[in-house]
């Protein structure tokens, strides 16, 4: 807090006159005369930082007592007054704000105005009532202030709580009056109101000292006024209301005003009606809000907030107009527009030396908090407070800026609030430009505890600067970071804008590609400019694609790729998908390194490239690569990131709501997979790391789609009957891939459902069914969830076929019949997918009871011939029907020492053993299968690393073939070797069974 500092001469000898001009004054009574004298000190020091304070106390002595905070007891935080500001914002928030209100003395405030305005019968002794009570306060609160007994942060408050108070009591009250003479708006016969939108600062809890309010009105809809002389339309009840409270706060009297209120935010501005319904406000935001409306709506907070359901009505249609759903990067050249017209407005007044509208000043701070409000605010609920300083801690919470940015820029905004404040309370007028007198210089340095002015202005000019400097790189335009030396910029720029002949273009880039990229180069970009001219995208959409594509060609050609016809054709169908999304191109213009992730990712993967063109919302993954640095995390780390972070996404999605449920769970899919498969690619995460993390985010999307399908279904029968709490008593059972930990890029999930229900038990709802129905049809639900094909695409594929009896089979069956059927009846091929199933999720003794099946049927006693041969007729019989001919091109699963060769002696080996070798039934993947082996001396230590070496590389080849959406591998010679030597190993365990 700023120290105290002796004042000049000239300050002083002001206060004195002051001083002496309070004690003459003819209202001041002996009681207030003696609490004066006893607070002399503070009262001239105060008085030679503000003339506000001391001609206020000379108008009304009455009010010392309660400036020097002797009937300030009602003051004390206690009690709120208003509520949470959007039903949209976190449980926390609110929590916070109630805090704010608390602090702020709110609920005082409006309980002195009440009992002042209970007795007032007459207008102008409500303006009189109005002003005294304004003016009492505000000397108040600069007292605190010009001591530095409180901070700044509080006094904010104070001065925002206190107009909160005036405009709702005075609303009230000429609300009744009106009521008296013309009757009362109703709505479902209750009294219906006019809602207050406070704007800016206001709306914030942010107001300064001597501000304007901006204020909107708005009344839920049309109707008539019953029970008064004359009923009114409700559009003429609220105008008139309007107006009246308008002349209560803004006419100047003897007392001064209460506030000068500006409604030049509502819609239409000037000419539009000063009060509107609903349904009008809603239509008006719809089809004709403005970007400049964006900004303004972000702080637009409901002042007269009854708690009612017209308030969340309210809110819900600023709500979406305000945050969009996606990320909005038309935000910063909408930004860049209002900072150029600020700049012009700044010179056409010539201003300097102004706080808030210079380079650096306070509203610099508040458009870079409002820029990512309206960027992120859709998704981020914590970024649609109202409140500038909770928005820029939740920047840093939610990572994106740099905590040491936002602590900085608070720290910053503060101090100039500060100064702000200090410069109004001088003589309370509504000024951020410094002071040219020499005695509101030497308050103002006073106040902010500098020895001098010139330090102060140091410190000032440093302050400004560093905000200046996140503003600028928040609206710096990439595209302008180009020097005019850039030769490759200016022949991308040409090469897109301007109608070049084949020949003109290969001379534009002679030096930077090969003849034979700049003929397939020139070749799409003439393709997908003959595409462009068939889509409608309007102005702003074409000025942006104009400035996108010579950064796509400047990018590519500087990252160098190995194709870059081949990359450009993929990037241009991802352009070519996002044209009529805006938003999109300007993610991409406005976030250069998005721009090189995405190169990037084209140049390694065609299915990423896929991927990105059919959902673009994956673009927004890119603003945050975190992939690149924390995917390598073990497997048990990762599912419990992928389970918060799920929690975290489902919350915001009502749990009744199917087709959102779906929508949200195939979207984090997405984003999931795109960020494991960015981390693949660029080889930070190794390939048994890849199948884990996607074999856990199945396990997880599992887990929910079991839980919502519960929930569905208990909704609509009960539940069975021999259920105790919270159980279930039902099982999800992963084989092949999933049940051996080793999910790739678009694999399917093998499943089996299994329950544990009596015969005798049903359900216990007002529908009840058998439990084996009710089962059957909780697994058809699940089913539901994982196959429907919504526009986010197909959650799953799923295969059901090594279920007992296959696709003869009941879809869920109880464990006592899957026992009896492995049993009796299953065959071998059957056992060996036994091997790689795994309890996924359900009921822990049903999952328990499953696994203890599994090893009892792999730990049988087998005749090894026999078992010997089945396997190699069931692998030959696989190859026949599935294998592709192929001389040129290599199938990895199918081959002749592929992958499914080393899956098959993994599994030899666990039938063969597991009779003597209880550990082989253990785990379901064949890499540690192979390692309990060589512990048991099954097979020798070298035999099983050149397995396990050999099954990680086709493995990794077949992920990277699946990234680059082809199917089969070119022939090489590294894969010959590991053919050759799975082919060996095969031959030494089954013998010659090939065909």
């Amino acid at each position: 807090m700023p120290i105290d500092n002796e004042n000049s001469m000239t300050n002083l000898e002001q206060a004195e006159k002051f001083w002496h001009q309070v004690l003459d004054s003819p209202a001041l009574t002996k009681s207030d005369k003696g609490i004066a004298e006893t607070h002399r000190d503070a009262l001239l020091t105060a008085f030679a930082r503000s003339a506000f304070l001391a001609e206020t106390l000379i108008q009304k002595p009455a009010f010392i007592s309660r400036v020097v905070g002797i009937a300030n007891d009602s003051m004390s935080p206690h009690l709120a007054h208003n509520q949470p500001e959007t039903a949209q914002i976190e449980q926390e928030q609110e929590a916070n704000d109630e805090k704010k209100e608390k602090a702020s003395g709110a609920l005082s405030f409006n309980a002195e105005l009440d009992t002042k305005l209970r007795m007032v019968e007459s207008e102008d002794e409500l303006l009189k009532v109005l002003r005294e009570y304004r003016n009492q306060e505000m000397a108040r609160i600069t007292f605190l202030d010009v001591l530095n007994k409180q901070v700044i942060e509080t006094s904010l408050e104070q001065v925002s709580a206190l107009a909160d108070a005036l405009i709702t009591n005075a609303y009230y009250w000429v609300y009744r009056h009106l009521a008296l003479r013309y009757g009362t708006p109703k709505s479902n016969n209750k009294d219906m109101h006019m809602y207050i939108l406070g704007m800016g600062k206001l709306g914030g809890r942010e107001l300064n000292f001597s501000s304007d309010i901006d204020l909107i009105f708005a009344y839920p809809e049309k109707g008539e006024t019953s029970g008064g002389k004359k009923a009114l339309e409700h559009q003429q009840f609220f105008t008139k209301l309007a107006q009246k409270l308008i002349q209560a706060l803004n006419k100047v009297t003897n007392d001064g005003q209460v506030y000068r209120v500006d409604m030049r935010l509502r819609p239409f501005g000037d000419s539009g009606p000063l009060v509107m319904h609903f349904a009008a406000l809603e239509d008006y935001y719809q089809d004709q809000g403005r970007h400049w409306e964006r900004f303004a709506m972000v702080k637009a907070r409901v002042i007269n907030n009854d708690k009612s359901y017209n308030v969340k009505w309210l809110n819900s249609i600023l709500q979406p107009f305000t945050f969009r759903r996606y990320l909005d990067f038309t935000t910063l050249d909408a930004l860049r527009s209002m900072k150029k017209l600020i700049a012009t407005e700044i010179r056409r007044r010539r201003l300097s030396n102004n706080i808030k509208l210079g380079a650096g000043g306070i509203r610099e701070v508040e458009f870079f908090a409002q820029s990512f409000q309206l960027i992120h605010g859709g998704r981020e609920p914590a970024l649609q407070s109202k409140s500038l300083l909770r928005t820029l801690d939740a920047l840093s919470e939610l990572d994106i800026v740099e905590s040491e940015v936002t602590l900085q820029l608070k720290q910053d905004y503060l101090f100039l609030r500060k100064v702000e404040h200090t410069l109004q309370q001088s003589q309370d007028c509504q000024t951020q430009t410094l002071p040219d007198e020499l005695w509101q210089q030497t308050a103002l340095v006073d106040v902010m505890g500098f020895d001098t002015y010139s330090k102060f202005l140091n410190q000032l000019d440093a302050t400004m600067a560093r905000i200046h400097s996140h503003f600028n790189e928040l609206v710096e335009e990439s595209h302008d970071t180009h020097s005019e030396e850039d030769q490759l910029f200016i022949a991308c720029q040409d090469a897109w804008r301007l109608s070049l002949q084949d020949d003109e273009f290969a001379e534009v880039f002679n030096d930077h590609l090969s003849s034979k990229d700049i003929n397939d180069v020139f070749s799409i970009l003439a393709g997908f400019k003959e595409k462009q001219r068939n889509y409608r995208i309007g102005q702003k959409g074409e000025d942006t694609l104009n400035k996108l594509l010579p950064e796509i060609l400047y990018v590519l050609i500087n990252q160098h790729p190995a194709h870059t016809a081949q990359v450009l054709s993929r990037l241009l169908g991802v352009i070519e998908a996002i044209t009529g999304r805006t938003t999109y191109l300007d993610l991409l213009l406005e976030n250069p390194d998005v721009l090189k992730q995405l190169v990037k990712l084209c140049e390694r993967s065609d299915w990423i490239a896929q991927e990105i063109k059919r959902f673009p919302l994956l673009l927004d993954e890119l603003l945050t690569p975190l992939y690149l640095g924390q995917q390598n995390t073990d497997i048990h780390t990762s599912k419990l990131e992928y389970q918060t972070e799920l929690r975290e996404t489902m919350l915001r999605i009502e749990q009744d709501d199917v087709e959102m449920l779906m929508d949200g769970l195939r979207q984090f899919k997405l984003c999931q997979q795109l960020r494991i498969a960015a981390s693949d690619i660029s080889e930070s995460l190794p390939i048994n790391n890849v199948s884990d993390k996607l074999t856990v985010l199945a396990e997880v999307i599992l887990e929910h789609a079991l839980h919502a399908a519960w929930m569905q279904m208990r909704e609509r029968f009960g539940v069975p009957s021999h259920l105790e709490g919270d159980d279930k008593g039902f099982a999800i059972i992963g084989y092949g891939k999933l049940g051996g930990y080793e999910l790739g890029y678009g694999s399917d999930l093998d499943l089996v459902f299994l329950h544990n229900a009596p015969r005798s038990s049903s359900t216990d709802g007002k529908k009840s069914i058998e439990a084996q129905q009710f089962y059957i049809k909780l697994a058809q639900r699940i089913m539901h969830l994982l196959n429907t094909k919504t526009l986010f695409g197909q959650l799953y594929e799923t295969d059901l076929r090594l279920r007992p009896s296959g696709n003869a089979g009941l879809l869920c069956c109880h464990i006592n019949g899957f026992e009896k059927y492995q049993l009796e009846e299953a065959w071998t091929w059957e056992h060996q997918a036994l091997v790689r199933a795994r309890a996924i999720c359900g009921d822990v003794s049903l999952l328990d009871d499953f696994t203890q099946v599994r090893h009892s049927i792999l730990s049988q006693s087998r005749d090894l011939d026999t078992l010997s041969q089945d396997v190699c007729k069931m692998r030959i019989k696989m190859r026949e029907h599935l294998l592709t001919k192929n001389n040129e091109k290599v199938d990895l699963k199918q081959c002749e020492g592929g992958i499914t060769d080393i899956e098959f002696m993994a599994q030899y080996l666990v039938l063969a053993h597991a009779n003597a070798v209880q550990g082989m039934t253990e785990y379901p993947d064949n890499l540690r299968i192979f390692d309990v082996a060589t512990k048991a001396n099954i097979i020798d230590t070298t035999t099983a690393q050149k397995l396990q070496k050999a099954y990680l590389r086709l493995r990794e080849q077949y992920h990277h073939l699946t990234l680059a959406d082809t199917k089969y591998a070119d022939q090489s010679e590294e894969l010959d070797v590991i053919r050759e030597q799975v082919t060996r190993h095969w031959d030494m365990l089954f013998g010659k069974c090939r065909q």
